[in-house]
């Protein structure tokens, strides 16, 4: 599903102009976004948890030259799925825990 897509169906969910489910999509992006790039956790129960996780640089090879190449230190956004979801995904009972 895309962004565009996603804001086609919560304006048919929620019997709204899409315009108005476009602003309500982009603005929970928005703040996601932005806590991530404050350093900040963001959790939505029965779904998942966003946060931003360091990685110390390395020194690594390419793999087809083999030649040394200095990985920097970098931040990635990462999620970790909610049990009530992976239920729900999976088909098990519990579907809403968490």
């Amino acid at each position: 599903m895309t962004k565009s897509e996603l804001i086609d169906a919560l304006a048919r969910q929620e019997s709204t102009p899409r315009a108005t489910a476009e602003v309500v999509v982009t603005a929970v992006f928005d703040q996601v976004r932005d806590a991530l790039v404050r350093g900040e956790r963001v959790e939505i129960r029965g779904f998942g948890s966003f946060c931003a996780k360091e990685y110390k640089g390395y020194t690594g090879r390419n793999p087809r030259s083999g030649a040394e190449i200095v990985v920097r230190p970098k931040v990635l956004p990462v999620f970790k799925v909610g049990k009530g979801l992976r239920n729900r995904v999976n088909g098990t009972l519990g579907g809403d825990d968490e």
